[in-house]
């Protein structure tokens, strides 16, 4: 069943046990300092790993080289650029109409949280393949756990609950032998589940991961798939094409993000004891007040909250823990120190 939180319910009745910290960017940056996207893409550099996208540069209004970002070829054709140069990926790829991701900002939640674990692991980001993380909605592009393993060695598994998007990110991981034995996709085989079915009783996961669907509803998306594609072009589109914006499953839920993050959360508390951290992005800040509601109902042991920034798009990451502090200690000592 999903969950249902009413507004007239209480918060937890003693919400100081749950400690809430918020972590900002440094002054004047946008992006994570350990994020290798800073400044302007090396177009030079990125049509060299992949010539196909130099028919793609254009000048933008300032007459300087740029990519043409609505042409959906161009977008694919870049991101292949920047994986390949930055994280040794020989080969990527999406079926046509998937989500083809912003890889800055995809980077950012990685190494954010990273900080996290740093955090509770006297200021030193924990790495190698004995750390795990589950990316909730792998995706077709299972760029994830590409940044992620290349970044700190983490070793991942990558969940979703769409048949095509498991074949492609099976395909991508195949054909990166650095890869092979690093992640394992997984097929969510009940679409009403986020957790359950996903990680075995057994098992023990450093860290989650999720970028929630976004919208609302099926129209919510077009209409804000239409809205991208009118901003880029600079006048109005009507028809979104089809490789640009993703699949309704990667775009959409009953009750957008807000509904999905609480069935999330609600589901958490089952594997509160065999998942260090958990955690979400929460794209819309006016749902960020009602997660955390939520949270405090769960009675999680910490909250922690990390504003991002790329362009002129802000987002966050929300990260929660049902661990004591004994807890996590004695977490860090069984499993980080290797």
């Amino acid at each position: 069943m999903p969950i249902k939180y009413k507004r007239s319910q209480p918060k937890a009745e003693t919400p100081s046990k749950s400690e809430v910290k918020e972590i900002r960017p440094m002054k004047g940056s946008k992006l994570h300092p350990r994020n290798k996207h800073h400044g302007r893409y090396d177009l030079n550099q990125l049509v060299k790993v992949n010539p196909p996208l130099d028919k793609h540069i254009v000048k933008s209004i300032r007459n300087e080289d740029t990519v043409d970002f609505s042409n959906p070829e161009a977008v694919k054709l870049l991101n292949e650029a920047l994986l390949k140069h930055h994280y040794g990926i020989n080969y990527w790829n999406i079926p046509e109409g998937y989500l083809c991701p912003p890889i800055p900002g995809r980077a950012d939640y990685i190494h954010y949280i990273a900080d996290v674990l740093s955090n509770c692991n006297f200021g030193k980001v924990p790495k190698g393949a004995h750390i795990t993380c589950l990316d909730i909605g792998v995706g077709a592009n299972c760029v994830y756990p590409i940044i992620g393993n290349a970044s700190y060695g983490w070793s991942f598994i990558g969940s979703d609950i769409d048949t095509i998007s498991i074949a492609s990110a099976k395909k991508i991981v195949a054909n990166n032998k650095h890869l092979k034995d690093k992640v394992d996709i997984r097929i969510q085989e009940n679409s009403k589940d986020i957790l359950y079915g996903v990680i075995n009783h057994d098992e023990k996961v450093d860290l989650i991961i999720c970028n929630p669907p976004f919208h609302a509803s099926r129209e919510a998306a077009i209409e804000g798939s239409l809205r991208k594609l009118s901003n880029l072009n600079k006048k109005e589109i009507k028809k979104a094409k089809l490789n640009f914006g993703g699949q309704s499953s990667e775009l959409w839920c009953e009750g957008g993000e807000r509904r999905f993050v609480g069935d999330m959360i609600r589901e958490s508390k089952k594997f509160g004891k065999s998942c260090f951290w958990f955690s979400s992005l929460i794209s819309k800040q006016s749902n960020l007040k009602a997660v955390q509601e939520y949270l405090q109902i769960a009675g999680v042991a910490e909250i922690k909250v990390m504003a991002m920034s790329q362009g002129n798009k802000a987002s966050r990451v929300i990260a929660w823990t049902f661990l004591s502090k004994v807890e996590q200690s004695d977490w860090r000592s069984t499993r980080w120190r290797q």
